[in-house]
């Protein structure tokens, strides 16, 4: 009974104990990552030493190897590729638009244009009038007007949603499922006001979808001020747009993700994943998307073995491929987790940009977020804290490999992400070091905790 009575009496201090461990930890991880961090100068040279990044190209080929060369310099268990076979499509030359015509008054207005990923080519200057829409109601309320002219979706992203990744997602089919929908009733191309959030002219590419069921029309996005001064005008003029895109396939390439390893040293059947994408668009470095998702993970693999850290749970971090348009490298990471029968107790995706870090979200049960939320006092000195909602696109086929995997990611703060995103403007100037290198002491300080304590059930 004296026993009992002591260790009940000792609990508390051995709980303060351990947050003390804890926070002395974490705050090695910070002090190493914001003294010593390399993630900035990897980013650097990834944006300009490599550039963009598009599926099936020789550079996201040299990212691959540039990957795996840079994680093997910091010593895990292993290092590998996992071969995957990605999309490989093509631009294919110099899209351009131009408004021909006002009212039938003869003219040559050049546009602000980038044709959609995976879209077709026009096979030559495809010249109609513009028919605009606000929205998918109105494409159908007039759908019998649709016929032999080139749609127009003025694909705003809402102003008024605080979110902006909330406001991506609402426009997005615009983008991914426009082409086809104005198809259907006789469009002969299609053109949308750029997914974005800056007040400039910058065209923002981006991945569409056909539906096999109808033509493949070209499809291409206008800089916002430009779609905005069209919509504007076709509301009361006839307005006549002459334009060409140039894209295609080539077969499947042969791509890779690159997957770094430290083994764990009591539970290493159950693993823990961390990942960037390492595919971007052609149009530019690809420095916030996702470059900076891509040096956060080599960035806390690094500061784990610079603090010589053995973890208990094996922590796999991946370089993965093809993300942007078929999310390849995802699907061949989950179809081997499962073809291994492992067991993925959690994976964390940073692919937000490398902004202020502001939150890590967490999707899973009511009762597993009040125990992670219990670790926020740790975080909060850094600049998170533990919320509902997380995951990500490279994720989601491991979550439904098992309903049991926790998917998280790092949510920055968005509000000049969708300025940047797709656009040319991707670059690594537009980059701040201290914000990234914060991003990568967040994660890795999340990664310790979970390490340390597992997920619970």
């Amino acid at each position: 009974m004296r026993l009992f009575l002591i260790l009940i009496l000792s609990y508390p201090i051995m709980a303060l104990s351990q947050v003390n461990k804890d926070s002395v930890m974490i705050k090695r991880l910070s002090d190493e990552i914001m003294t010593n961090g390399k993630a900035y100068d990897l980013l650097r040279e990834l944006t300009k030493n490599i550039g963009g990044r598009l599926a099936g190209s020789p550079e996201q080929h040299n990212a691959a190897i540039w990957g795996k060369v840079n994680m093997e310099a910091f010593h895990p268990d292993k290092v590998f590729f996992q071969p995957c076979k990605t999309p490989n499509w093509k631009r294919g030359g110099k899209d351009y638009a131009a408004i021909v015509g006002i009212d039938g008054k003869v003219m040559n207005k050049k546009l602000a244009v980038m044709a959609l990923g995976n879209s077709f080519s026009s096979k030559g200057l495809v010249e109609a009038d513009v028919m605009v829409v606000a929205d998918f109601d109105e494409l159908e309320k007039r759908k019998n007007e649709v016929k032999g002219k080139i749609v127009y979706y003025h694909s705003i992203l809402d102003p008024n949603m605080i979110e902006t990744g909330r406001a991506y997602e609402n426009a997005y089919s615009y983008r991914s499922d426009g082409p086809s929908r104005a198809a259907k009733y006789g469009a002969v191309a299609v053109m949308i006001h750029s997914l974005s959030t800056a007040p400039d002219n910058e065209p923002q590419t981006g991945v569409m979808e056909y539906n096999d069921s109808f033509p493949k029309i070209p499809a291409i996005a206008l800089g916002p001020m430009d779609a905005k001064a069209l919509y504007a005008q076709a509301r009361t003029s006839t307005i006549r747009v002459q334009m060409e895109t140039f894209g295609f396939f080539l077969p499947d390439a042969d791509e890779n993700n690159v997957v770094a390893e430290l083994k764990g040293s009591e539970f290493p059947n159950e693993v823990i994943t961390i990942g960037g994408h390492l595919d971007s668009w052609d149009v530019n470095e690809g420095a916030h998307d996702d470059g900076t998702g891509v040096v956060h993970t080599m960035e806390v693999l690094r500061a784990f073995k610079a603090l010589n850290y053995h973890p208990k749970r094996t922590i796999r971090f991946v370089l993965f491929a093809n993300e942007e348009n078929g999310g390849r490298g995802g699907l061949k990471y989950a179809e081997l987790a499962k073809s291994n029968n492992e067991k993925h107790i959690l994976a964390l995706e940073s692919d937000d940009g490398g902004f202020t870090p502001r939150a890590i979200g967490i999707g899973c049960s009511a009762t597993q977020l009040k125990r992670f939320q219990n670790w926020n006092p740790l975080l909060k000195r850094y600049g998170t804290e533990v919320i509902a909602g997380g995951g990500g696109a490279d994720l989601e086929p491991l979550g439904l490999n098992d309903k049991k995997t926790i998917l998280t990611s790092l949510l920055v703060d968005g509000q000049r992400y969708f300025d940047l995103h797709h656009a040319v403007t991707d670059v690594f100037e537009n980059v701040n070091k201290r914000e990234l290198h914060l991003g990568a002491v967040n994660i890795a300080a999340f990664i310790y905790l979970v390490d340390q304590y597992g997920v619970g059930n």
